[in-house]
């Protein structure tokens, strides 16, 4: 189906110009003032809304295979659309974890077959897999990344042998996406804090993992980085004294050391740990509002290059164990952009900066082919918005397989009403058009 998009404030690449844009085979086949067409189309009034290009989430955690009782691929894709959301990268830690190519390859069948979005994942690492992590060197194109634990991670994804962690920063040629945290310095702060308390609970999560475990290991990984002349991309950056590791003195494009920050490190801080408790725990740690403080003008000013999620759903029951069997991890691709949107309103950022951290960067950081802006010629991945029709996060709209949402309660002034991938509206008022899937993410490389 075609479609016309009429009267739409356009927000792409640094501007917001009042227009058309039309859809054409999937693809966005004008973009001009006002647009007639000589063949049928169906056309959607966008008077009063905003047309922006898709969110693109470069870390999510979608659980399938294996842990589907948290999450599958299908499930959380649907949440994503919901939330203006229309490409996603997924991580290796599902079971098996994807540390060969054959197992790669079973999740792509997976979402070719259910995911409402487009879709790639990254080649998981362990101490024991180089040679299959060096075979993404032939698949450049077709593989998002490698992503290394350098911490914090269950079973054998942990890579902390030095020696494999060199030759993996040596020999891979496509970008390395890192976790960091220092295992070393967590496990010495907690014994010293199970010696001061019998119980611990979740406000000591950013005391067990706090500011210097992340320095340390983001630190060592730069380190690696800089030796080898590696494409390097740190993760979920949560702390003030982080941000002296990175730069805004050249382009996106010319980077080689880049890093994310996501929505949560952005919204709470330790100090929601007293009302929130478990729903708030993950790794890295929320931690000390002056952190939050200084992510903020990192963000604004190209320290921090993109903003993503880090959706890591559990269940309800395993959010309510004790603090320490709690499982870390939150919920969040269906809120992210609603939430972003909270902080236009609230003058924290204006509407073609959060674009450009939520698309245009993540584009050019990963050199995804042919998306993440409103270009014609481009994949049609487009998301309309009503920046004055208010939504409030509840059960009932809750989108993920978990069915609870640590925002829950909380009301944005703004929501997604329509919702294109790859030229179809697999979203619209309330409405999902299942009968599509999203396409494989290729990548300039």
């Amino acid at each position: 189906m075609n479609y016309l998009i009429k009267n739409a404030a356009i927000v792409n690449e640094g501007s917001v110009n009042h227009g058309d844009v039309l859809i054409k085979n999937g693809r966005i086949e004008q973009i001009a003032p006002a647009i007639q067409t000589g063949f049928a189309v169906t056309e959607i009034d966008a008077t009063g809304k905003h047309l922006l290009p898709g969110v693109i989430d470069d870390q999510v955690h979608f659980r399938e295979p294996g842990l589907t009782h948290k999450a599958t691929i299908y499930t959380e894709a649907k949440a994503a659309v919901a939330g203006g959301v229309t490409s996603f990268m997924e991580m290796p830690n599902t079971q098996p974890p994807a540390f060969t190519h054959e197992l790669l390859e079973d999740k792509y069948a997976i979402a070719s077959k259910t995911s409402l979005a487009n879709y790639s994942f990254f080649m998981g690492t362990s101490n024991d897999n180089l040679e299959e992590v060096l075979k993404t060197n032939n698949k450049k194109k077709d593989v998002c990344g490698v992503k290394i634990f350098m911490g914090s991670s269950t079973g054998n994804l942990l890579v902390d042998n030095t020696l494999v962690l060199d030759n993996i920063f040596g020999g891979v040629e496509i970008l390395i996406a890192t976790h960091c945290e220092d295992e070393e310095i967590i496990k010495a702060n907690l014994a010293n804090l199970k010696a001061e308390k019998a119980v611990l609970e979740p406000a000591d999560h950013p005391v067990i993992r706090d500011e210097e475990n992340c320095f340390s290991s983001s630190f060592k990984a730069i380190q690696f980085a800089k030796k080898h002349g590696s494409r390097l991309h740190i993760l979920h950056i949560s702390t003030a004294r982080e941000l002296q590791l990175f730069t805004n003195m050249i382009p996106l494009e010319e980077k080689r050391i880049t890093a994310e920050v996501c929505v949560h490190h952005l919204h709470f801080t330790a100090d929601d740990y007293s009302s929130l408790g478990n729903k708030i725990k993950c790794n890295p740690a929320i931690k000390a509002p002056f952190n939050r403080e200084a992510l903020w003008p990192a963000l604004l000013d190209d320290r921090l290059d993109i903003i993503a999620t880090d959706h890591a759903p559990h269940t309800w029951e395993e959010k309510n164990e004790p603090y320490e069997k709690a499982h870390a991890g939150l919920p969040l691709v269906q809120h992210s952009l609603p939430l972003m949107l909270y902080y236009v309103k609230q003058g924290k950022l204006t509407l073609e900066k959060m674009v450009e951290k939520m698309s245009h960067a993540v584009a050019k950081c990963f050199q995804i082919k042919e998306r993440g802006f409103i270009r014609e010629g481009y994949y049609a991945d487009l998301v309309l918005v009503d920046m004055d029709k208010g939504s409030t996060v509840k059960k009932e709209n809750i989108l993920y397989k978990c069915g609870w949402s640590p925002l829950e309660g909380f009301t944005f002034p703004a929501s997604v009403t329509n919702t294109f991938v790859n030229g179809h509206m697999v979203y619209g008022n309330n409405m999902f058009d299942e009968s599509y899937t999203g396409m494989r993410m290729k990548f300039d490389r």
